[in-house]
């Protein structure tokens, strides 16, 4: 997960000094969204019902994955 520390921002101001915009480098970015993405999916699952790590060989091995 991108931590803000490892961001290099650039700011764009106004007339007055005030930042209105940011600019980061592209890797930066998509390591963000990357970011997103899987904490979306995360929150999307975290209703879902778990099981064992033993339940999930033996189902495997009832499904003859294994």
């Amino acid at each position: 997960m991108t931590m803000p520390i490892n961001l290099h921002p650039q700011y764009i101001t106004d007339d007055t000094g005030e930042k209105v915009s940011v600019v980061i480098d592209m890797q930066e970015f998509e390591n963000m969204l990357e970011d997103i993405e899987d904490l979306t999916a995360i929150a999307d699952r975290k209703d879902e019902e778990t099981t064992t790590h033993e339940n999930f060989l033996q189902e495997l091995k009832t499904d003859g994955i294994l």
